[in-house]
């Protein structure tokens, strides 16, 4: 394992910290994913959404080695293992910036960022972020969500997104829609959940409940010319290429919660069983997996455009996960999830790692579309 400054250790400590407070928040939350009152009166979870801003718009007074978390992925990485070790539904609960946070960074004028996080700091819902749409996943080229131009208005947005975090309850996020037929018509707009239009509903999932995934539709939704993200940016930086870095950086969190809630998994197992030796294996292939996405973070650090590092930390570590909840339930025997709620919840949420930011196919097919790109002497061969 790479050696951690003071500061990350610090970060990881913090972490833990409030890791166990999420914990407590855990099956109340993924009963009733949509009461967020024991979330706001939570001075953990308001520590947790300050780190998770930048500093020019922080409103909370922060630990000052929490800096880091906003300006380095392995800090976002080292942080977020702890944080979904304590419970990953929680954590995604939080009203955080998030992915959509992460694209104002990187294509919002000073004004359009003023705006977006004022707005997440005066409402306290978090943000959502609208991508993935029905029968064609987070592909880009098969967009169909539409940013027309009309007569009346500035622009009007049509269409439909699918499994967006926080669909239901953020205040402000980010949509991706076209307004031509190549890629590079591809734009990214600020949208307010109460836009004339606008519609969500909560979709039934299986695993982080907490993180009330939903469906967005937009008909003919009226969007301001200023509301369109990288306006002030060149053509080729404007929209989906513009936040490639994003997603680099995005795809190891979603490793980092695999590796946080497996690691949980396994401490209620060896909690059940003191002094047994049999989770060994597993903890050793867990320390590796924790290895592995904290080297892919600083690769990402080093060389943003790498989406390799960040592919192979999340197939490995979300195929991992749900081989440790199954040896779990094995270990412990029939009837074990029923026994044991906050298990059985652990073990449905680690299903959901695959479809966030990139499923396993795809992930393979972009790692290997990037070696057949190297040169011979770059990839070994």
């Amino acid at each position: 394992m790479p050696e951690l400054t003071t500061e990350l250790r610090q970060l990881r400590e913090l972490g833990r910290e409030i890791g166990v407070e999420l914990r407590s928040f855990a099956l109340a939350l993924d009963a009733d994913p949509l009461d967020r009152t024991p979330l706001e009166a939570s001075s953990a979870l308001e520590l947790l959404r300050a780190i998770a801003t930048p500093s020019r718009f922080r409103d909370h007074d922060v630990p000052p080695f929490t800096r880091l978390y906003t300006e380095s992925c392995l800090a976002r990485t080292v942080t977020n293992v702890e944080l979904a070790r304590g419970d990953a539904g929680v954590m995604n609960a939080c009203a955080t910036p998030g992915l959509a946070g992460l694209t104002v960074d990187v294509l919002g004028s000073e004004a359009q960022q003023e705006l977006f996080y004022g707005e997440l700091a005066g409402n306290r819902l978090g943000s959502f972020f609208g991508m993935t749409e029905p029968m064609h996943g987070t592909d880009a080229t098969a967009m169909r969500t539409r940013l027309d131009a009309d007569p009346c208005t500035s622009l009007r947005l049509r269409g439909v997104k699918h499994y967006v975090a926080n669909a239901t309850r953020g205040g402000i996020g980010v949509v991706f829609a076209r307004t031509g037929a190549n890629t590079l018509s591809i734009r990214a707009v600020l949208l307010h959940r109460d836009a004339p239009g606008f519609a969500c509903r909560t979709l039934d999932m299986l695993g982080l409940r907490g993180a009330c995934i939903g469906e967005m539709s937009f008909d003919a939704v009226p969007i301001e010319r200023d509301l369109v993200l990288g306006n002030h940016l060149p053509a080729s930086r404007r929209g989906i290429w513009g936040v490639s870095r994003t997603f680099n950086v995005m795809r190891l969190q979603i490793a980092a919660q695999a590796v946080g809630v497996a690691l949980a998994i396994r401490d209620y197992v060896c909690a059940e069983r003191p002094g047994w030796d049999g989770h060994e294996l597993v903890s050793a292939r867990l320390d590796a997996a924790r290895e592995l996405v904290y080297d892919c973070a600083i690769e990402v650090d080093q060389h943003p455009d790498n989406r390799q590092a960040p592919s192979i930390g999340k197939a490995h570590t979300t195929t991992l996960a749900v081989e440790v909840s199954r040896w779990a339930e094995s270990v412990l025997g029939p009837g074990c999830l029923l026994a044991n709620p906050l298990l059985e919840k652990w073990c449905r949420d680690v299903y959901a790692f695959e479809f966030m930011d990139g499923t396993s196919n795809f992930l393979r097919l972009t790692i290997a579309a990037d070696e057949a790109g190297r040169p011979a002497e770059a990839s070994g061969r």
